[in-house]
């Protein structure tokens, strides 16, 4: 057995959902105090990460502001961090302005005898989720090229369904395709995704599946309609061991959300 007293230790927060000014509200939030508060009590509870990795609705609506109230909020923990698109995000704008040598758009990075694997699940102008060619071939290149790698991919949109019929539409439509490839590579490990603004931790294929908390506002599980959950915001940590091993855990704010718009159709 490895040595499991080390690990690569990964943050994860998802679903941002940052608005122009860090005084604007979604559906009764400010979500730029929450990201602020989420990342606060990730390096209270934790005072070292190897990687943030943020998977997408980084912002709510697009900007330069928005990204820039990002890297405010990332630089100063001088942890790396590796940014991926949701389907509210504008990849070009990301690609332009997360490009320093701490907070990037990197879409696959090693760390010791693991590799992070990023894909965009994004369909231009669809809340929804897909992975073109152009994406599964970078997968399988990644996988083929290093077999002796253990691998996590990261993506948006969940590959799982939620068992909530409204957000199910909007999984990756092609998800078969994806563990086709996966299960011809026994060290693909982990799934991590966001999207689904809720807890998600089942196996498929032989591959971990996981889904994390927003910075933000929760979806109520097991919803038919559209509906939101009292539950705090959070963030997840992964910590990933030389023998493949993966022990993970969602940590969340020890105080109810403040404004949010129970009311609310939709956002």
């Amino acid at each position: 057995m490895a040595n499991r007293a080390n690990c690569i230790s990964i943050l994860q927060i998802t679903d941002l959902h940052i608005l122009p000014s860090p005084k604007d509200t979604l559906l009764g939030v400010n979500t730029h105090d929450y990201f602020r508060a989420v990342l606060d009590l990730a390096y209270v509870n934790k005072p070292h990460y190897d990687l943030i990795l943020l998977t997408g609705d980084l912002a709510q609506e697009p900007c330069s502001s928005s990204y820039q109230q990002i890297l405010a909020g990332l630089l100063p923990r001088k942890t790396r961090c590796i940014c991926l698109p949701g389907n509210h995000d504008d990849v070009e704008l990301m690609q332009q302005i997360l490009t320093y040598e701490s907070v990037s758009c990197q879409k696959q990075l090693f760390l010791d005898n693991w590799q992070l694997i990023c894909l965009n699940s994004q369909i231009p102008g669809s809340a929804g989720g897909c992975l073109p060619d152009q994406e599964l071939s970078f997968l399988q290149q990644c996988l083929h090229n290093f077999p002796d790698l253990y691998s996590l991919i990261a993506v948006h949109h969940h590959c799982l369904e939620t068992q909530s019929a409204w957000m199910d539409t909007m999984m990756i439509e092609n998800s078969p395709l994806l563990f086709s490839i996966l299960s011809a590579y026994p060290n693909a490990k982990v799934i991590t995704t966001g999207h689904i603004h809720q807890m998600m931790d089942q196996s498929a294929g032989g591959v971990r599946v996981l889904g994390t908390p927003s910075t933000c506002f929760q979806f109520k599980p097991d919803s038919h309609d559209f509906g939101l959950d009292i539950t705090s915001p959070g963030y997840r940590t992964i910590d990933l061991y030389a023998d493949g091993g993966i022990e993970t855990q969602v940590v969340r704010l020890p105080e109810p959300l403040v404004g949010l718009q129970f009311n609310s159709q939709g956002y």
